[in-house]
């Protein structure tokens, strides 16, 4: 065990030592290693969206043990919760309007406990909230969101406003991280059950992503048309890499963390 945690601890510093664009590099390559490594495994790729919901549900257990259990929000962003909450209400409303499923479900279930999660933040442990650290300005990306969503959106037959309210909820659902990764930026210190949660959500992303890719790579890109036409296609597609990218690096000190047997998760300066 010990040398094991040697190897790991010379891989993170070899790592540590490399600029950006080799950084960014070997975590493609290391992606696209997941992906094939993905698709052999996994038969029906339908599962891996199966698996991603089941990830962010265990995910929200754990920050629903946090809050009831342990009484405190601190680490927690509320802006990420309302950011979550906003796009999740816009998903119900099309998904009632244009194409009702059992996703609906899921999503009414998460948007439940994500109201939920914002009123123990704001009433029931206010005093535990570290307000001064959650100061990303949710317009920088709710504004950004609803101008793409104007400009590039589905090409389906339902009323316009709904297929620009779709598009919406999928660009905002792909950056309504960024304030938590802003606390966790500026505390520095990530306790356990916080860093479970963001942990769970990046894995959720990922395998969520690995199933759109696959389900491309398998229908040959016909996919991407049922989709529609335009730009609309692989804005989709880019939304969930972006989503995956975005956590990627939390998750890389996460694992590092864990095989170092470390409880508590410290980010070096710059990790965002």
């Amino acid at each position: 065990m010990r040398g094991q945690r040697m190897s790991i601890h010379s891989m993170t510093t070899w790592l540590k030592r490399q600029p950006p664009k080799v950084k960014a590099f070997l975590a493609v390559i290391s992606g696209m290693a997941a992906l094939v490594l993905l698709r052999f495994i996994v038969h029906d790729h339908d599962n891996l969206f199966v698996a991603a919901e089941a990830v962010h549900s265990l995910g929200i257990s754990v920050l629903i043990y946090k809050l009831i259990k342990e009484k405190t929000c601190a680490g927690l962003s509320l802006k990420s919760q309302e950011l979550t909450a906003i796009f999740l209400a816009v998903r119900l409303y099309c998904s009632f309007v244009m194409e009702y499923d059992i996703h609906t479900l899921l999503d009414f279930a998460t948007f439940v406990t994500t109201m939920w999660v914002i009123y123990m933040i704001r009433f029931k442990l206010k005093a535990s909230y570290m307000e001064e650290k959650d100061n990303f300005a949710i317009y920088y990306v709710v504004i950004p969101c609803a101008v793409l969503a104007l400009l590039i959106h589905p090409s389906t037959s339902h009323h316009l406003l709904n297929r620009i309210f779709w598009a919406f909820c999928v660009y905002l659902e792909a950056v309504s991280v960024l304030p938590q990764l802003r606390v966790m930026q500026n505390t520095k210190i990530v306790e356990p059950f916080t860093a479970h949660y963001v942990f769970a959500l990046g894995v959720a992303r990922f395998l969520s992503c690995a199933h759109w890719v696959l389900q491309v790579l398998d229908t040959r890109g016909h996919l991407l048309v049922a989709l529609g036409y335009g730009l609309w296609p692989p804005m989709v597609l880019i939304s969930e890499i972006v989503q995956t990218f975005i956590l990627a690096d939390f998750c890389y000190y996460y694992v590092k963390s864990v095989f170092g047997g470390q409880l508590v998760l410290r980010l070096p300066s710059g990790v965002h």
